[in-house]
């Protein structure tokens, strides 16, 4: 996904890799900045791709899931996510969460948004979609994760972003980018 055909006012003069696991690599860069200041950057580098996906039944309801986060230590309500593997297709990687966090399979599928997490420090992109004709079964879970799944109607999930009980950003991005589309027609 290019997003600019802007050309690039920063010079990279060095870049070092400063640590790396199987899921990121965090890099320290001296730079020259656009007015030709020495610099400083970081950047964290994913390994994988954010994926969301909005499952939606006929009767607008919707299901999440809720699992503490152990980076901002506390519990969160979010849309079934997770990491797509750069050499994967993105709807495949969405097809396999989805089934892994909830059980749920689904027939139709919607690419509504694609977007980058946090531009300012990160390459990382990714894409949300809305799963439709929905077949229910037994969720796969990962060593990693302790989920609850909770169905509830797209506008409770909008209200709750809006008193700030949801605040992960791809549950926000989603819910209201599938919002938006069912307004005008698209789903």
């Amino acid at each position: 996904m290019k997003l600019s055909k802007h050309k690039n006012p920063w010079t990279t003069l060095t870049n070092k890799a400063v640590y790396d696991n199987p899921w990121i690599k965090v890099e320290h860069r001296e730079v020259l900045t656009p007015k030709g200041t020495d610099g400083i950057y970081g950047i964290v580098h994913f390994k994988n791709r954010a994926i969301g996906i909005v499952p939606l039944d006929e009767d607008y309801n919707t299901w999440l899931v809720g699992q503490y986060r152990y980076a901002l230590s506390e519990y969160s309500w979010e849309i079934p996510e997770g990491g797509g593997p750069l050499n994967e297709e993105m709807l495949n990687a969405a097809k396999r969460e989805l089934k892994e966090e909830t059980g749920i399979t689904a027939s139709k599928w919607t690419k509504v948004l694609d977007f980058a997490t946090s531009n300012s420090v990160t390459d990382e992109l990714g894409a949300c979609y809305v799963a439709q004709n929905l077949t229910f079964g037994e969720s796969e879970l990962e060593d990693t994760e302790d989920i609850t799944v909770r169905k509830l109607p797209l506008a409770e999930v909008i209200q709750m972003i809006t008193r700030g009980e949801i605040t992960d950003a791809l549950t926000i991005m989603g819910v209201l980018m599938t919002k938006m589309k069912i307004d005008i027609g698209e789903l």
